[in-house]
């Protein structure tokens, strides 16, 4: 069947999604906040090996309905070489109905208009973009290769095309000297860009504080948990959309929160203002690993 090469990663809203391979590892692979990668080096996977994947799942099976393009950011790929993997996916699997990716804004910017119609036609309908923030200052202390202007740029020239995004905010990113300006900034592109689904993680350390601050180009102090919980209320606060689906539910998140805003934004604010008003009260999730 399929070998994939390790870490392999996804959206958790994938996990029962058949994956393929496309590229190994990440183009960019120079975020501050970011280990997911680090193992590899990046490459793009030939054409045969790609075709000869999809053709061997086919053999046992075509009820396939989503597939995902791994590693980080398959529209790195020219749209030919896309065009010609999701036709390979269209003839092999008759009865797909949604074809999702990793993205980084400058990948979908480097595409013409036209490119990004004729690839939403060929069923890539959803793309995943870590924004992390909104804030130039934030992205620049933590390399993230993109500005407030190029990641607007990008995820709008998808929506013009008909492609859905998924995008994330990394809770924490700023630390406690950038943290009002990275939530309200984060919540102005959001709003910028009016996605079909927003997310929150809360940043982690997987090799330790001090390894993340070595590569963090400014002065960090970590926010606490309420802390956090208070740069998401802001956050929230700033936030005004038409009809995005909003999840704050991952493992890392102390406080689930899930709703669609702006129409639960009310009942999110009420539910985090209760947490500040009553921490010693508040059922918190537990401390995760975070190499601290």
């Amino acid at each position: 069947m399929i070998d994939y090469n390790e870490p392999l990663f996804r959206p958790p809203s994938e996990a029962y999604s058949l994956i393929f391979q496309v590229t190994l590892g990440c183009s960019w692979n120079k975020c501050a906040f970011c280990e997911m990668y680090t193992s590899k080096k990046f490459k793009v996977r030939k054409q045969e090996e790609i075709f000869n994947e999809i053709k061997e799942v086919a053999a046992i099976t075509q009820d396939v309905r989503k597939i995902f393009l791994a590693d980080a950011n398959a529209m790195v790929l020219s749209s030919g070489k896309l065009l010609e993997i999701l036709n390979e996916l269209n003839n092999n699997f008759p009865r797909i109905n949604r074809v999702s990716a990793y993205a980084l804004p400058k990948d979908i910017s480097s595409k013409t208009d036209e490119e990004l119609s004729e690839l939403r036609k060929a069923g890539l309908k959803l793309i995943y973009v870590g924004i992390e923030s909104g804030d130039n200052e934030v992205l620049k202390s933590v390399n993230k290769g993109e500005t407030f202007n190029s990641t607007v740029d990008g995820l709008l020239k998808a929506k013009k095309a008909g492609i859905k995004s998924s995008v994330m905010i990394l809770n924490g990113l700023g630390g406690k000297k950038y943290s009002k300006q990275h939530a309200e900034n984060s919540a102005k592109i959001i709003n910028v860009i009016q996605p079909e689904f927003v997310s929150t993680l809360v940043l982690s350390y997987p090799f330790g504080i001090a390894h993340f601050k070595k590569r963090y180009n400014s002065d960090f102090i970590p926010l606490n948990k309420l802390e956090l919980i208070e740069e998401m209320e802001i956050f929230l606060k700033n936030l005004n959309l038409e009809n995005s689906i909003f999840r704050s539910d991952h493992a890392s998140n102390y406080l689930i929160l899930k709703g669609i805003l702006n129409r639960d934004k009310e009942t999110l604010l009420k539910n985090i203002r209760n947490v500040l008003n009553n921490p010693e009260s508040a059922r918190l999730r537990q401390e995760w690993e975070r190499g601290l």
